[in-house]
């Protein structure tokens, strides 16, 4: 069996082409820049290969995708037929799903009812699937949201101590993200020790352009940083995490904002971009802060205190703590966040080996033998996840 993963955001498409006999990637992708001068790099047999081809909207992505998949000279598949369903990532489902489901019209329109809790997500997810139901009809999609993994969390936890009649009209309560990889994640830390995860309290750090800590307790969410929407929680690269509410309200009035402008702002201004005043990217600060750029190193410094605080308030959440695991582009690539992070937690036993840090590669233990938490960096993989559930729910 073939699966076809796609996450669909406003101007790109990322595919995955999963055999799922051996759960090996044949072939994978992502298409940048769609509306605009666009590119496709496709990733198969080993090799990388960009290929400039411009496309208006997110249907001739797809259609471009295919043709690669098509071709011959790759050797991918021969028709359209090996494919057997498609699955797509949806960021929001709220609590009108708490599953992956086999997507019709019905599913479309509650994905479209959610859009207002993440309107880039979901939308250029409804984008993405119609676009593959087009390209290729008659193919089962299945619906996978970043949210389901969080339906565990008790009511103590995703409620907000605002007047009960908004939950009641609007459904606003903490809802959390990136589901599936913390799903993942959290699954592959047991199987490397060699546990049941029903047995393991972990928590594991999501870090990367969009953040979120996810506190799992025998193998289920019990808490996570991110909340109604994508924004809360811990700083990120642009976005502005958990604030002081009226600092919002204050800067509405003082800069005379509109709701969206305020929002645009908190969401591609804020985080490590706003404190640093250099980028969005965690590497070009740590460039800078090496120079001995103040704003740079307190950028760093601010971003390692939260997501620490944020670990150390999990234990009240899990009652203990066994592992804690690093994932995505921040978690799994820098270094210096790690430690400093680590650093943080010395007060509860944490003790990071500084060479195996350093010199990490891939997955593996990071903590020394003395460290009462392991600490471990496990990269992410929520295309099989998502891969998996399309396959369960189609057969």
């Amino acid at each position: 069996m073939k699966i076809l993963v796609l996450n669909c955001g406003s101007s790109s498409l990322k595919y995955q082409l999963i055999n799922m006999d051996t759960e090996e990637v044949i072939a994978k992708g992502t298409y940048e820049r769609i509306g605009e001068q666009s590119f496709l790099t496709h990733k198969v047999n080993g090799e990388k290969i960009r290929l400039d081809n411009p496309v208006k909207n997110h249907k001739e992505a797809i259609d471009f995708m295919v043709e690669q998949l098509l071709d011959p000279k790759y050797n991918t598949i021969k028709s359209l037929e090996e494919i057997d369903g498609i699955g797509h990532r949806v960021a929001q489902g709220a609590d009108k799903f708490s599953s992956s489901v086999l997507i019709d019209e019905e599913v479309i329109r509650k994905i479209d009812e959610c859009a207002a809790l993440a309107p880039v997500h979901n939308k250029a997810a409804i984008t993405g699937i119609r676009a593959a139901m087009e390209a290729m009809p008659g193919k089962p999609n299945v619906a996978v949201f970043d949210t389901v993994f969080h339906q565990t969390m008790p009511e103590k936890a995703f409620m907000y101590p605002i007047p009960n009649k908004f939950y009641e009209k609007y459904g606003i309560r903490k809802y959390g993200f990136h589901g599936t990889s913390h799903k993942y994640v959290s699954n592959r830390i047991a199987a490397l020790l060699g546990k049941n995860v029903e047995d393991l309290k972990t928590v594991v750090c999501h870090l990367g352009q969009g953040a979120s800590l996810c506190a799992v307790k025998g193998g289920k969410s019990v808490d996570t940083t991110m909340g109604l929407t994508p924004l809360g929680g811990i700083p990120m690269c642009a976005r502005s995490g958990d604030l002081d509410p009226s600092v919002v309200t204050y800067l509405m009035k003082k800069e005379n904002l509109t709701p969206d402008e305020a929002e645009l702002m908190l969401n591609k201004e804020a985080g490590i971009l706003g404190l640093s005043g250099v980028s969005a990217d965690f590497r070009d600060i740590e460039a800078e802060a090496a120079k001995g750029n103040k704003r740079a190193e307190l950028a760093i410094e601010a971003y390692a205190y939260k997501v620490a605080q944020y670990i150390a308030s999990y234990i009240v959440s899990l009652e203990g703590l066994d592992t804690i695991v690093f994932t995505a582009g921040i978690g799994e690539n820098q270094f210096n966040a790690r430690r400093k992070i680590c650093e943080n937690l010395k007060c509860f036993g944490v003790e990071i080996d500084e060479e195996k840090n350093h010199e990490f590669r891939d997955e593996g233990r990071i903590s020394t033998e003395n460290s009462k938490v392991e600490v471990w960096v496990v990269p992410t993989n929520e295309e099989l996840m998502i891969a998996r559930d399309t396959k369960d729910i189609i057969k």
